[in-house]
């Protein structure tokens, strides 16, 4: 490419990488899978021809989409699962106390991997286009290779597909919930002690199970720093997830956590934390000793 050229493909690079990996992330369920997704996206795009491409963006929307609907078809066809499921779907097993159950079993069906598989490839890559990233059905029909009439049945059938999905939280509206946790999430990453007090309660309490199977205790933390002190330990690489929101707790990008979040009053009031302990061993290894889960 041309010096010009080498600047645009930067310039789309830098604006949207990220959100292309979002897309794939939603709808692969693994991040390294994500990453790779929209590498070769834009592996493609370098081997345009300058001026080739009016939006780059939507370009690589659309390639994105297509190569996330080649994995889904793939993996269906070989019967495969992302670790990242298996562990969510492990985690749904989780024995919490009882006065938990349903709120737990709520969170965890919900979480986006396990709630998309419900849904054919074609249905899952419709409703995370349409529903989550609002893009037309003119653009999702150049991604699937199909008319716009059938593209609205497909995210049709998508949502009632989820509707079904039992396990649903209307604690408080999804915009607040949203809002609440995207905050959390970015103090987390950025170990923003004086965010984190702003959004938890100050009788905020944590509560971590472990999976089923597991020979590890609950671990309760209560009091708003003490629940800080082990967020600020383990949980810096955090993602949102479904509706309500769930966050994933990844390192190294492997999934070692789902963290549900109550919330009242436009702060949190209490996290719980369903824990993989292989991972969450592999995780305490990298860290330095005297963490505590949330």
């Amino acid at each position: 490419m041309n010096e010009l050229s080498d600047e645009r493909f930067a310039e789309v690079w830098r604006t949207s990488r990220a959100y292309l990996v979002d897309i794939a992330f939603r709808m692969l369920g693994d991040v390294g899978a994500a990453e790779d997704v929209v590498q070769e996206a834009f592996a493609r795009l370098a081997r345009t021809e300058p001026g080739e491409i009016d939006d780059e963006r939507g370009w690589l929307t659309v390639v994105t989409g297509r190569l996330c609907l080649d994995q889904i078809r793939s993996a269906r066809a070989r019967r495969e699962q992302t670790h990242d499921s298996a562990v969510l779907e492990a985690m749904s097993a989780a024995a919490p106390d009882p006065a938990d159950r349903i709120t737990l079993d709520d969170s965890v069906r919900t979480a986006l991997f396990v709630v998309l598989e419900r849904l054919s490839p074609a249905e899952r890559v419709t409703f995370v286009l349409h529903d989550v990233f609002q893009l037309p059905f003119e653009a999702i029909a150049q991604t699937l290779g199909r008319p716009v009439t059938t593209c609205r049945q497909l995210a049709r059938r998508a949502r009632q597909k989820i509707a079904d999905a039992p396990g649903r939280m209307h604690e408080v509206a999804p915009a607040e919930h949203r809002l609440v946790t995207e905050k959390f999430i970015t103090a987390c990453a950025n170990g923003d002690f004086d965010g984190l007090l702003a959004v938890l309660h100050p009788d905020a309490w944590g509560q971590a199970d472990f999976v089923a199977g597991s020979a590890l205790a609950p671990v309760v933390n209560r009091g708003r720093e003490r629940v800080i002190r082990g967020l600020m330990h383990f949980y810096s690489g955090l993602t949102l997830v479904s509706d309500p929101p769930t966050v994933l707790c990844y390192a190294d990008r492997t999934l070692f956590a789902t963290l549900t979040l109550t919330i009242a009053d436009g702060v949190i009031t209490k996290l719980h934390a369903v824990v993989d302990p292989t991972a969450w061993w592999s995780v305490q290894e990298g860290q330095t000793t005297g963490g505590e889960t949330p």
